[in-house]
């Protein structure tokens, strides 16, 4: 990365333009800081699910995302550049195999809910579907792997949250068609 801030407060944003981490400076309402800002907002929600109690391995797995959307968050703030790795990803597969093992199959769609804890993390699912598709809205201006990570990292999202909430001793709450 170009550059570290050293200090916050620079006023260069003042006229609606922010620099890019290769020196250029773009529009507030561009794409790729759309995209940057989706990931950031993700990466605070996780952040907001982590003051509920979980168990540790839950939380070492939030924190290790918290670090690669950092990655993907510099990614993006330097066109060309491709900052996560393969390894990221297959370590999201490892998790949601592990994770997944032992959940009772899904007969219908989960509604949002449970615990607090299980809340946050489906509150942090929707946010990530949305940088995915901010994403996907900037072309050919980030990496393959960026996506599929964004992707998977739903998928877990969504599978911790009906694990805190069987932990919790939670009933999923099914949808029901009303019709």
């Amino acid at each position: 990365m170009a550059n570290r801030l050293s200090k916050i407060v620079t006023r260069t944003g003042d006229k609606g333009t922010t620099g890019l981490g290769d020196g250029s400076r773009v529009t507030k309402t561009d794409p790729r800081i759309q995209a940057i800002g989706d990931v950031d907002e993700l990466n605070s929600q996780i952040g907001v699910a982590l003051c509920e109690p979980m168990p540790q391995s839950i939380r070492e797995i939030l924190q290790t995302v918290q670090n690669d959307l950092f990655d993907l968050g510099g990614e993006l703030s330097v066109p060309g550049v491709a900052l996560l790795k393969e390894a990221q990803l297959t370590c999201l597969d490892k998790d949601l195999a592990h994770w997944s093992a032992n959940l009772p199959p899904l007969r219908e769609f989960v509604l949002p809910g449970g615990c607090r804890g299980a809340a946050l993390l489906h509150v942090a699912r929707t946010v990530c579907r949305r940088a995915e598709r901010s994403v996907v809205a900037l072309g050919e201006g980030h990496s393959a792997l960026a996506l599929r990570y964004l992707n998977r990292l739903s998928d877990l999202l969504f599978m911790l949250a009906r694990v805190l909430n069987r932990g919790a001793g939670m009933e999923e709450m099914q949808w029901k068609k009303r019709v």
